[in-house]
């Protein structure tokens, strides 16, 4: 019996060394305590005045499932019965093997459970086994309690029925059969191989977070550290001190405009990542930090400052400056009136004479000249049939250009008219080349081909009757009108 308790304290130094961690697989137990017979002698079942003999044990589990183990009992001591009248003694041997349901968690550390299962008892001291020395007891049942001292070591207390088979251990072969009671109390030891997948230190069955990169420091459950607690992990979060959101990486964006407090340059105003955080209220692409004219017109060309750009320095910004580069009045839009009649220069077809608006900017041509021109018109005359003029013709247009040069900026229009003599076709023809022939001569004699616009109408606007020779005459005729 000392050889035997001896084994096993060895046995468990052992262990006890290589032991690691409560979710190891494998336990292993050392157990004492007191055996007591009930049988056709008497039962000595929880009764302190009455026979108990003491054993040792050892007990190997190994886990199933966190409520489940599987678990090998061995015992050795003495049994037997003892009063004034009759009894019996013998040293025994005893193994079953059960299965044990925990009614809590591993994760506490009182652990109360029942068990049951089927065994054996061999009755000879020198351990010879004997098919009479055998009873079989089933069921073995109980129940018992697990107090978690460290990860490694608990202590248990455990209270194991065992049934037997046979009736014959007492010295009375009728009535009742042999059964036994063990009182038992020990440490238990945990050991096996330990699965940490991610080698973060915590094991597979406590590790919430079983995918960790390699060297990211966790906590107790196995997940990566997360020191502000917004969700991201501190290997992942820009910001780990100061709680954020994952779209940021972990940092605050206290606006919700899409940049970090860190690098919001205006962190209580939403604003736009092009401009690091910050509004532009007039689009101009210029923060409203930055822009000394913040409401200036959408869509302006503005400088660093963002205020419209005016190049000329005239008062009238660019992009509404008709003429950004030269200065002007802003009534003329930015452009400039050299002659002071209203009428911007871009637009005065006279820059350097006083007119009017309706005349684009240049002087109302005078009644008399405006009379001698048409005059002029009425007196221009073709040879027969033919658009060559005529020498007398040639005086009154050299007249014309004189008068067209005091309005440079009008324009002439020369419409030729035919009577009905000859084709519509080639009357129509002969007129065309009748203006066109005043036109070239007036051209020949610097007036700008883009003032004159020659037209020739044939016959097709008669203003006497061709019936007689003095209406056709008059329907021959050239009409000379202006325009600016």
């Amino acid at each position: 019996m000392k050889k035997v308790l001896l084994f096993c304290i060895c046995l468990a130094s052992t262990l006890a060394t290589k032991a690691q961690t409560e979710d190891k697989k494998w336990n292993f137990g050392l157990h004492g305590g007191l055996i007591q017979y009930h049988g056709d002698l008497g039962r000595d079942w929880y009764k302190t005045d009455k026979t108990a003999y003491g054993f040792a044990g050892i007990t190997v589990s190994r886990y199933l499932w966190k409520y489940l183990d599987l678990n090998l009992l061995y015992t050795r001591g003495t049994l037997g019965y003892d009063s004034s009248v009759t009894g019996f003694k013998s040293d025994y041997s005893s193994a079953a093997i059960n299965l044990r349901l925990n009614l809590i968690g591993p994760e506490f550390a009182v652990r109360p459970y029942v068990f049951g299962g089927i065994g054996a008892i061999l009755f000879d001291r020198q351990l010879n086994f004997h098919k009479e020395k055998i009873d079989t007891t089933f069921p073995v049942v109980g129940g018992g309690i697990n107090f978690r001292l460290t990860p490694v070591l608990s202590l248990n207390l455990q209270e194991t029925f065992m049934f037997t088979n046979n009736d014959r251990r007492d010295g009375v072969v009728s009535g009742k059969k042999d059964d036994f009671l063990m009182h038992m109390a020990g440490l238990t030891f945990n050991f096996g191989e330990k699965k940490d997948a991610d080698n973060d230190g915590v094991s597979d069955s406590n590790d919430k977070c079983p995918d960790t990169p390699a060297g990211v420091a966790v906590d107790k459950k196995g997940c990566p550290l997360d020191k502000d607690s917004d969700g991201v992990a501190d290997y992942l979060d820009t910001c780990p001190d100061v709680a954020g959101n994952a779209i940021m990486n972990g940092c605050p964006d206290r606006d919700n405009d899409g940049v970090t407090d860190l690098s919001d340059r205006c962190p209580d105003t939403r604003g736009t990542i092009a401009l690091k955080g910050c509004p532009d209220t007039d689009g101009d692409g210029v923060a409203d930090l930055d822009d000394k004219c913040p409401n200036s017109p959408s869509g302006s060309k503005v400088d660093v400052n963002g205020c419209p750009m005016d190049d000329d320095k005239d008062g009238v910004m660019n992009d509404v400056d008709r003429c950004p580069n030269a200065f002007g009045p802003e009534s003329l839009r930015g452009c400039p009136d050299t002659d002071g009649d209203g009428v911007a220069d871009i637009d005065d077809r006279c820059p350097n004479a006083k007119g009017s608006l309706e005349n684009k900017g240049c002087p109302e041509i005078a009644k008399q000249d405006a009379v001698r021109i048409t005059y002029i018109g009425s007196k221009i005359f073709f040879e027969n049939n033919s658009d060559k003029l005529k020498v007398a013709s040639l005086v009154l247009l050299d007249e014309l250009v004189k008068i067209l040069n005091k309005y440079e900026g009008a324009n002439l229009f020369i419409d030729g008219h035919t009577d009905s003599n000859g084709s519509d076709e080639f009357n129509q023809v002969l007129s065309q080349k009748r203006t066109n022939s005043v036109r070239a001569y007036l051209i020949e004699k610097g007036i700008a081909d883009s003032r004159l616009t020659a037209t020739g109408f044939g016959e097709s606007k008669p203003i006497a009757t061709n019936a007689t020779s003095l209406g056709r005459a008059k329907n021959r005729r050239v009409e000379l009108r202006t325009a600016y």
